[in-house]
């Protein structure tokens, strides 16, 4: 007997239960994620237009991937809805280049990831977020919308119009530092941005126009004389010295600057002469008193964020939210707890996760939960977690788990009017109490797909297609489960898939 034979027969065009990823999941992209929530959803979502912090440990597979597909699918709903209060969406989910890029700078050539991670710290997680962020920022801004009415997260052309000057060097102090693209050169990728800013730097070019015309009148002159023997006397480079000497004044100091640049961010790999090509772009005048993140501090890369957030503002992004996920797969940190927590543990900063119009959405492994029982007063002091709505554990109970396989059969009928239940999967001897508790023991969504996957499996190879049953007894559930509950032993042993 076919699984689709059983699944056709209860009005299914699809296998609800196939998929165990959110994040390749059709049905839930399509169906699911509108409908389908947490029981805590809104306390982890909050209100999409007032940015705020949930902190939600959870273990593999209780759908913290699928809570960050349906928080941005909710603030792209906000959006179009109100395109003056839009949210800006950074996904920090993909650490790997940048604990490569951290790993090659602190460490590069120790074996243990661990000495590494211990000087991982808060600065870091902000040049990262603000490199995601820039990035996007500047690809929106090269690729803007014309249109009438911009999408979620568009950039629309009245809008970048009216940045201002401060607001437009602010921009393309940000791209310097943090735009983390090499598709292109990264010199011609500023220009392209300053371009499109119309962001004009002509004085920028004067150290460079004074050598070279002082160098260009004395060629002529001595020449025009028939004294170009005089180039073998000491004055006249001398005075090529002295026209050329603003030129190289400036070209060391912003070598020097971009050394130092390239050596405290950490978590990006900054071609030395590149950013020196896009620093000696600004005006003298544009870089004084502006923030440098040249030191082991946190107070340049606030002002850097405070910076954004204006040039947001104006492109009509009142708030913004980070979410951050996928915590365990980084091959630097390979699933380890100790390594996770080094890793996450310099964000837990109050003043950071409550930053004025920025909202933290952190989905994290519930294994690093187990080190908050053992941190000192200080931790707590500084974290602030009780303000953090924070959820200790992603929970799903058997009641939640029937109602989510439901939500999935119901998306794969088609919109009928009256889509049938799991429970019209069984026969008469198993009753919706007892399937309940069965479900409950799967704890999330991911093992629950897996069991009943397999219990299909297991009930279509009792029968062939010639005599097909359409229900399920109590006994083959009860086999199904007992197979499973070992599977999930030892999973939880670490010793199997699950």
């Amino acid at each position: 007997m076919r699984i689709q034979q059983f699944l056709e027969h209860h009005g299914l065009s699809q296998n609800p239960f196939s998929q165990e990823d959110a994040q390749s999941d059709p049905l839930f992209k399509r169906f699911c994620a509108q409908a389908t929530f947490h029981p805590a959803w809104d306390k982890i979502c909050g209100n999409p237009g007032e940015p705020s912090t949930a902190v939600v440990f959870g273990e593999k597979g209780s759908g913290k991937t699928a809570l960050r597909l349906q928080v941005v699918d909710q603030i792209s709903e906000h959006n179009v809805g109100h395109p003056n209060e839009r949210v800006f969406v950074v996904e920090y989910d993909d650490f790997n280049p940048f604990l490569d890029n951290f790993r090659q700078h602190v460490a590069p050539h120790s074996s243990r990831p661990e000495r590494a991670l211990s000087q991982w710290k808060l600065w870091d997680h902000m040049d990262a977020i603000l490199s995601l962020a820039t990035t996007r920022l500047v690809d929106d801004v090269l690729e803007e919308s014309h249109t009438s009415k911009p999408g979620a997260f568009e950039i629309h052309a009245d809008r970048l119009a009216s940045l201002s000057r401060s607001q437009k060097r602010d921009l393309l102090l940000l791209a310097a530092f943090f735009d983390k693209a090499r598709s292109t050169h990264p010199a011609t990728r500023w220009n392209a941005l300053r371009r499109k800013l119309r962001f004009a730097n002509f004085v920028s070019w004067w150290e460079l126009g004074l050598g070279a015309l002082a160098t260009l009148v004395l060629f002529g002159v001595l020449a025009q004389n028939g004294s170009l023997n005089q180039f073998g006397r000491p004055w006249p480079w001398l005075v090529l010295l002295v026209a050329w000497g603003p030129w190289l004044i400036k070209q060391t100091k912003l070598l020097w600057l971009a050394w130092r640049v390239c050596r405290q961010v950490r978590v990006l790999n900054h071609p030395l002469i590149a950013l020196k090509q896009v620093l000696a772009g600004f005006e003298s005048k544009d870089l004084v008193a502006q923030p440098v993140p040249a030191k082991d501090r946190s107070d340049d890369r606030y002002e850097f964020l405070s910076k954004l957030q204006s040039v947001l503002r104006t492109l009509g992004f009142t708030g913004m939210v980070v979410i951050v996920d996928r915590v365990d797969e980084p091959h630097l940190i390979n699933g380890n707890a100790e390594r996770m927590r080094d890793l996450m543990w310099p964000m837990f900063d109050n003043k950071f996760l409550k930053h004025s119009g920025l909202g933290f959405k952190l989905l994290l492994p519930v294994e690093i939960s187990h080190f908050l029982s053992r941190e000192n007063p200080e931790f707590y002091e500084r974290s602030r977690l009780d303000k953090q709505n924070m959820i200790r554990s992603l929970e799903w109970t058997g009641e939640s788990l029937y109602d989510l396989a439901n939500d999935r059969i119901k998306a794969c009928t088609n919109g009928s009017t009256n889509p049938p239940k799991l429970l019209d999967w069984f026969d008469s001897s198993v009753t919706e109490a007892e399937l309940v508790s069965t479900l409950s023991q799967m704890r999330v969504p991911r093992h629950l797909f897996k069991f009943l996957h397999q219990l299909l499996v297991e009930h279509c190879n009792r029968f062939t297609d010639g005599n097909p049953q359409w229900k399920i007894d109590r006994s083959t559930l009860h086999a199904a489960l007992a197979v499973y509950r070992q599977n999930l032993k030892a999973y939880d042993l670490g010793m199997g898939p699950g």
